[in-house]
């Protein structure tokens, strides 16, 4: 089934997103939920739970938005091997909006809510001389997600959700051909159909139990590619080639992921949740670009993965609150098909945020720092060398009750 998503959409999703963890994965949906190390299935109790735990939505009574950014600098250091000059890829600061909005009529057990957001994103470039190019120089993925759902209370201690999610995806994919100055480059675009649930569930005062579940998506991403060959005499090429542009089609498939959250509440102001976080990324294998000149075929095997997240909330006088987080993640792209692209590594994510309540308005800010120990490579070919990860990040949201 094709469907079209329009200007509304990238007006709230206009920029790609650097990836920072897990494959392309981008778990920071809310400042909220960013603060507190994104352990939020279990808690759930914004208008972001569209996207953290669905069922969530029925903790809100009457008309809630939610709108915000997220924002983040990365820094991916290569000291190649062998000895050659080290380098940065192209740093840039880079961000994706958020949007939800929440209805739940009086006397009425459902709940509706809507949301827009990026689950997935990438946006990487190195310098066209870096020993890699031929592997890849620049990557770009924009990944918009529209998401309508329905919760349904079915009783004070239950609650569970289903949505749909209609996608849209935005990449461009970049290499180098001999030398510096050529480029193969591929752009496309697609849509994909899929869906999410949740279920909430407090079985006891102090404790409540969160299940989310987001299904596989299959992107094709059909557009263009061209090709230009600088002048480099050892090849037998002194003049600039330009190729002409042809149709392509890249098929891409999109992981399932599921989430379980447990929160512990010793006292009404205290609140301690641990979230486990699993990606299918064994769905991507190997990955075919399809033209007339040519099929390339390009090797992933990449291999599922957890978030293993926990964070502490405290609730102080005048609407207040703080909170800390911490998120462990595991790699997902084995060495042997390592690509640069996609600088991937375990990675320790740790969060701080304040927000704040203040009658119908609500607002929080929480702040990322992200470091990914050195990782070495040493037997992908081109690849091979010493990738260090740093990243800064910024999450504001803001909230109306009506």
């Amino acid at each position: 089934m094709r469907f079209r998503i329009r200007p509304l959409l990238f007006l709230a999703l206009a920029a790609p997103l650097s990836s920072y963890a897990l494959g392309i994965r981008i778990l920071d949906q809310d400042a909220e939920a960013t603060a507190c190390g994104d352990a939020f299935t279990a808690t759930a109790d914004n208008p972001s739970a569209i996207y953290y735990n669905p069922a969530g939505i029925t903790q809100l009574p009457g008309e809630n938005v939610r709108l915000g950014a997220y924002a983040i600098y990365l820094k991916d250091h290569v000291s190649p091997k062998g000895g050659g000059p080290s380098f940065d890829n192209s740093n840039t600061l880079q961000g994706v909006p958020h949007f939800y909005y929440t209805l739940t009529p009086n006397h009425f057990p459902l709940t509706f809510g809507l949301g827009v957001y990026a689950p997935y994103g990438l946006g990487i470039q190195y310098p066209d001389d870096a020993p890699f190019r031929r592997l890849s120089t620049q990557a770009q993925l924009i990944y918009a997600t529209v998401n309508p759902v329905v919760a349904w209370k079915v009783c004070d201690q239950l609650s569970i959700a289903v949505g749909l999610t209609l996608n849209y995806g935005d990449e461009t994919l970049s290499s180098g051909i001999f030398s510096p100055g050529d480029r193969f480059r591929f752009r496309g675009q697609g849509t994909a159909l899929g869906y999410n649930a949740g279920v909430l569930w407090q079985p006891f005062r102090m404790v409540s139990i969160g299940l989310n579940y987001r299904s596989a998506t299959s992107m094709t991403f059909d557009g263009r590619s061209d090709a230009r060959a600088a002048p480099n005499a050892a090849y037998g090429n002194d003049t600039l080639v330009t190729y002409p542009r042809e149709d392509a089609r890249l098929g891409m498939p999109f992981p399932q992921n599921a989430v379980f959250g447990l929160s512990f509440r010793p006292a009404k102001d205290w609140n301690l949740e641990c979230d486990l976080d699993w990606t299918d990324w064994n769905v991507l294998r190997t990955v075919e670009l399809s033209k007339a000149s040519g099929n390339v075929f390009l090797p992933f095997n990449w291999n599922s993965s957890f978030f293993y997240e926990a964070g502490l909330t405290h609730d102080f006088d005048y609407g207040l609150r703080g909170s800390l987080g911490y998120i462990y993640s595991a790699n997902s792209v084995p060495a042997a098909n390592f690509n640069p692209i996609v600088p991937d590594s375990n990675r320790h994510i740790f969060s701080i945020g304040i927000g704040q309540e203040i009658k119908s308005f609500t607002w929080d800010l929480a702040y990322q720092f992200t470091y990914g120990p050195p990782r070495t490579i040493s037997d992908a070919g081109l690849a091979d060398g010493t990738y260090t990860f740093i990243s800064h990040a910024i999450d504001l949201s803001f909230g109306f009750h009506f």
